[in-house]
């Protein structure tokens, strides 16, 4: 497996390519600010084949990019439905304080020709690759992990986007957010997987689930939660 990840913007948001191995198709993975040039150096330098463009939600650090990688390469982009108007109005699912530092910029277009919806548990498949589809709100409202299987050896892997950070997770008070609704799909989607997942989150660094269940605070106490009652 083939995995390629770099930060994009001045939010430094993670990019990543995904592919079977180098030389074969790949998909991109939240293409955020500038991220074409650098998709393009690792597309080249591995030469790697762009099938499909995935975000894990519409946030503006995460998707500014994304028309322009869909055009470079002609292929489509997939968002879930509850983030789509993000595309056209981005500064809409922004807090005020960024909505104003960023009145007068020139947004970039981001609707890309061809735009696929993700649904709940969907299985998207591209070639060898296959990716399940985890609708976690609570960031946003659209917001999706991206699940690659364990193969043998390999561990699953998991796009978390701005759902799970190491040692954190997204803020919820932006347009769409909640606190409830993030800790739900927390409960649903991140405490029951294997401890050995790899964590590919949207900023900051990688890790396992098992080192969040550990040390992540906002993870920690749902275990607590969980664990069952002693009748002594």
């Amino acid at each position: 497996m083939f995995i390629a990840g770099f930060p994009t913007g001045s939010l430094a948001a993670n990019c990543y390519l995904l592919a079977p191995a180098a030389g074969g198709d790949c998909v991109v993975v939240d293409p955020g600010e500038d991220a074409l040039a650098a998709v393009q150096a690792t597309v080249a330098e591995h030469g790697l084949r762009p099938v499909a463009a995935l975000l894990t939600h519409g946030h503006l650090d995460h998707a500014a990019a994304l028309r322009q990688v869909t055009d470079a390469y002609g292929i489509p982009g997939y968002l879930h439905p509850a983030d789509d108007y993000m595309l056209d109005d981005p500064l809409a699912a922004l807090s005020p304080e960024f909505r104003q530092m960023l009145a007068g910029y020139d947004l970039p277009a981001m609707r890309p020709d061809e735009l696929h919806t993700l649904a709940p548990d969907q299985v998207l498949r591209f070639g060898e690759l296959q990716l399940t589809v985890l609708h976690t709100p609570g960031h946003t409202g659209g917001s999706v992990l991206f699940a690659l299987a364990g193969d043998g050896p390999r561990p699953e892997v998991l796009f978390t986007g701005d759902t799970l950070f190491a040692g954190s997770v997204g803020r919820t008070d932006l347009p769409g957010g909640s606190t409830a609704t993030l800790t739900s799909s927390l409960r649903t989607h991140v405490l029951g997987r294997p401890h050995d997942a790899v964590v590919l989150p949207g900023h900051g660094p990688q890790s396992t689930i098992g080192a969040e269940l550990r040390t992540n605070p906002f993870l920690v106490p749902l275990l607590t939660e969980q664990a069952p009652v002693s009748d002594g």
